[in-house]
């Protein structure tokens, strides 16, 4: 079991990862937290945007929409691989998914199938939001895919946590398909190798 670092902490880790980081408005008293706790926290999600454009897709990531208000995530990847934090405390990213799941992610073991939706991810994941159009088609440069596995790897390396504790929103929800277009082995690869 982790508390969730400070927003301070958080923008220190990922600075210290290498990372292009942009704070936008008051991203560290912007959330969620009258609707429930954050916390503990036991991994980090993964998402694609399905939007284009870095402006407005960090917009959407910040205020939300009508049908799920923001934010959306405590960081948004965008193409260039920069990092802009939105929000800080219980975001709306995770929804309700897997306790199967959440208890492979704290053990950091092999994960099961997804295949029940019940469990609140808002409460125990740091959330990644990624700029992508999310069919498949829409490239991954590689600025971007190394900003996500910096990214994740920071909150790896403040918790002590190695790769399994990073999943995608398609581990945790049945149904969900994000991220698409790389796979999440490949990721976890890749903050493994960064973790040593």
């Amino acid at each position: 079991m982790a508390s969730p670092m400070s927003a301070s902490s958080f923008l220190k880790a990922l600075k210290a990862e290498g990372l292009t980081v942009v704070e936008v408005g008051d991203w560290r008293d912007h959330n969620r937290n009258h609707k429930g706790p954050w916390g503990p926290v036991h991994g980090v999600m993964i998402h694609h945007t399905v939007t284009e454009g870095s402006e407005r897709t960090v917009d959407i990531c910040r205020k939300g929409h009508e049908d799920l208000p923001g934010p959306l995530c405590h960081g948004v990847v965008t193409k260039d691989g920069t990092v802009h934090l939105v929000g800080y405390g219980r975001a709306n990213h995770a929804g309700l998914g897997d306790d199967d799941v959440l208890r492979a992610v704290i053990a950091e073991k092999a994960l099961p199938r997804d295949n029940e939706a019940g469990t609140d991810g808002n409460r125990h994941f740091y959330g990644f939001e990624c700029e992508n159009l999310g069919d498949g088609a829409d490239p991954w440069p590689e600025a971007q895919l190394e900003a996500i596995e910096r990214a994740a790897a920071a909150v790896c390396r403040h918790h002590g946590w190695n790769e399994r504790s990073v999943i995608g929103h398609l581990e945790w929800q049945p149904g969900k398909v994000d991220p698409r277009g790389f796979t999440m082995a490949s990721m976890r690869e890749r903050i493994r190798d960064r973790l040593k």
